[in-house]
């Protein structure tokens, strides 16, 4: 069957397709927005049970020391930097701050590059 535009359907890779630095900071945007918002529970959980005991609280304490949940504060603090970052890009842009292209792609690779700075200074203080 042909497809309606005249030729035979195209197979999208996603991955052939070269973003625009300010599409990348955007889905950053989305992707770091969706990470904090299903970790919540899991971070107010652990918020509650540090305040519960002393014993909770230094249980709590060792259990961040392992790979796993340091990996994933990490990412936490990826996630909140990049979507901080970004979002305020994103309201600047909306009142006509940097919305010209060549600042608009040099505040989206501003957000991107803090954003990892931030990411990697948090895994060296885990680490440390």
């Amino acid at each position: 069957m042909r497809s309606p535009v005249g030729g035979a359907p195209k197979f999208l890779n996603l991955f052939h397709i070269r973003f625009p630095i300010g599409a990348i900071a955007s889905i950053g945007h989305r992707v770091s927005g969706v990470l904090l918002l299903i970790s919540l529970p899991l971070l107010a959980l652990t918020l509650e049970r540090s305040f519960s005991s002393k014993a909770a609280f230094e249980a709590l304490r060792t259990a961040v020391e392992t790979p796993w949940w340091g990996l994933f504060l990490v990412v936490m603090v990826w996630a909140a930097a990049q979507h901080v970052l970004a979002g305020v890009r994103h309201l600047l842009m909306d009142i006509g701050i940097g919305s010209p292209l060549v600042e608009a792609r040099t505040s989206a690779w501003a957000v991107i590059l803090t954003a990892a700075i931030i990411g990697l200074a948090g895994a060296i203080r885990w680490l440390a």
